[in-house]
């Protein structure tokens, strides 16, 4: 890595010397970890419309990348394994090829309106196991493919990143106005290696959420 970052912590040694300013777990951070989904867990799963899967690749390549439906949408087999339907999406295959190489994921359930999230990390793998993609069909369209976990660990967060950011308060949003054009920023990002305008990229995002959601 460039030298550009200052007085960095580079050793585990290095982190607990510092422990002095940083500060230590509270008595329930330390021991709120479980290893299976108990009934208050998959209640929060069955209520979650969103989540984000952290992956990484064989090298050590990271990804983070969004999944979302109906709150739900993620399966509980049971309580040590989850399933996790794949819907149309960029066909990047991101997430997807990363497991093949490497099963390590975290994944963090969201609720609306709610400042807490919960963490799952465990192992995944790739499945069309034909049972759970009928269980996860949407509008009428089964997923081609989904992503299974075993659950190693999972865990509440508390919610002081959303109180900090006010994600779910509206009267800290941007104005429409202010908001950053996607269809602006990508025309920007693939404007040297094809000839597209920011409407032809909008008309495209706009077919896609209104054509090929499922």
């Amino acid at each position: 890595m460039e030298n550009i970052f200052k007085n960095r912590i580079e050793t585990l040694d290095e982190l607990e010397a510092s422990r002095s300013e940083i500060g230590y777990p509270s008595k329930f951070a330390a021991i709120k970890v479980i290893h299976s989904l108990d009934i208050h867990s998959i209640d929060f799963i069955k209520k979650s419309p969103f989540i984000v899967i952290a992956t990484s690749n064989q090298e050590g390549e990271c990804d983070a990348s969004p999944r979302g439906d109906e709150a739900g949408f993620v399966h509980v087999i049971d309580e040590k394994h989850i399933f996790i339907p794949e819907r149309p999406g960029n066909k990047r295959m991101d997430s997807i090829r990363n497991i093949l190489t490497n099963p390590n994921v975290g994944i963090i359930f969201m609720i609306p309106g709610l400042e807490e999230t919960f963490r799952v990390n465990g192992k995944a793998c790739v499945s069309r196991d034909q049972e759970l993609l009928d269980k996860t069909a949407a509008n009428g369209k089964l997923p081609l493919l989904g992503i299974g976990v075993a659950i190693e660990e999972c865990y509440m967060h508390c919610g002081k990143a959303f109180k900090r950011s006010g994600l779910w308060d509206p009267g800290r949003w941007l104005s429409r106005s202010d908001v950053p054009s996607a269809a602006r920023i990508i025309a920007a990002h693939v404007g040297d290696k094809i000839q597209i305008t920011e409407g032809e990229v909008q008309q495209s995002l706009n077919e896609s959420y209104t054509k090929r959601l499922y």
